[in-house]
């Protein structure tokens, strides 16, 4: 399998052909969800969303281009859901950190399972992997950006670098559960509420010295 990250799609101009598109790309996330990328054909697909299988091709072309569009689908409502759930209560540190850390754990555990199609995928296909790492580093730029105020409060010889390390952490322990669950490393359960407060205490201690409230 191989996508091209640039689609070049041409634009669903009326209601009724972006009806048809999106129903397309419903079917093609559910049959991935449902069975990872071998259970995707344009056939199935078509059969899904209940169009005729021209009108797949028309639109998408081959697979490998109809699963280049579905993980790009994916990562814009990623990136739309991270901006969405990055919303502070207050402005006091503690809370800009809990707000960053649990919008971003929320956010994985909402994708979990079109992305553990992706991250499989990605570990044999070095298009998908780019495309996923292109979209883990816009996440971390948005991360960052949004914890910008609290830098001059890190007790860190390099602050920057201690933020980049917590997001790091953070991104592994997701990526971790989405494709593993939380019985891998550890035979102690542990479900994804647990991990993000958790996630939320190492990254508070971390960065401004005290466990998170």
């Amino acid at each position: 399998m191989s996508t091209e990250p640039s689609l070049d799609l041409p634009p669903a101009q009326q209601a009724r052909s972006r009806l048809t598109q999106q129903r397309i790309l419903e079917a093609g996330t559910a049959l991935l969800e449902e069975g990872g990328t071998e259970a995707l054909t344009v056939a199935a697909v078509a059969s899904r969303a209940g169009v005729s299988v021209g009108s797949v091709y028309r639109r998408f072309g081959d697979k490998d281009r109809l699963i280049a569009a579905l993980q790009h689908d994916m990562i814009e409502q990623f990136n739309a859901d991270i901006v969405r759930r990055f919303a502070p209560l207050s402005t006091d540190p503690a809370a800009l950190v809990a707000s960053a850390v649990t919008g971003l754990a929320e956010t994985y555990q909402t994708h979990e399972r079109l992305m553990r199609v992706f991250l499989a995928a990605g570990a044999t296909d070095p298009v998908v992997a780019r495309v996923g790492s292109e979209a883990a580093i816009h996440a971390d730029r948005v991360f960052r950006r949004f914890l910008e105020p609290i830098i001059p409060m890190i007790a860190a010889p390099d602050p920057e670098r201690r933020l980049d390390v917590v997001y790091r952490l953070i991104y592994g322990a997701c990526q971790n559960r989405v494709l593993y669950g939380d019985l891998f490393e550890s035979d102690r359960p542990l479900t994804w509420r647990q991990l993000t407060d958790e996630l939320v205490n190492v990254a508070c201690l971390s960065l401004l010295g005290a466990p998170g409230r």
